[in-house]
């Protein structure tokens, strides 16, 4: 009986020390509204170049304010819609922001700037 005791006593500790670790994080990351962005310009949806740039450059403004880093892609795709809008200069300085965010990006963003000098 005693042995019983202790068992359950030992199976109900493990179970509160197994459900106290168990604690949930936020997202690493912070995308607001860039979801809803990236589905406008690939539906070609209601929504601008100009008015899918204001969205993105207000997910990086409430990444910052919030102290969250921006989610990989914000600045790739806000660079990629500069360069669409004929803003060059922009676009490269998005382009190279993800670089330094998201050094993995690198061969890819690299890619996509040398596909514009092509052009």
């Amino acid at each position: 009986m005693r042995t019983l005791a202790i068992k359950t006593a030992l199976c109900a500790g493990l179970a509160l020390l197994g459900l106290s670790g168990c604690k949930s994080t936020g997202p690493q990351y912070y995308y607001g509204e860039y979801n809803t962005a990236v589905y406008s310009y690939f539906k070609a949806d209601k929504l601008t170049l100009e008015e899918q740039i204001s969205i993105l450059q207000k997910v990086v403004e409430q990444a910052a304010a919030k102290g969250k880093p921006v989610a990989p892609g914000v600045h790739a795709h806000l660079g990629m819609l500069y360069f669409e809008t004929g803003n060059t200069a922009q676009g490269n300085q998005h382009f190279i922001q993800e670089k330094t965010l998201f050094p993995e990006s690198a061969r890819y963003i690299d890619f996509l700037m040398n596909q514009g000098k092509d052009a």
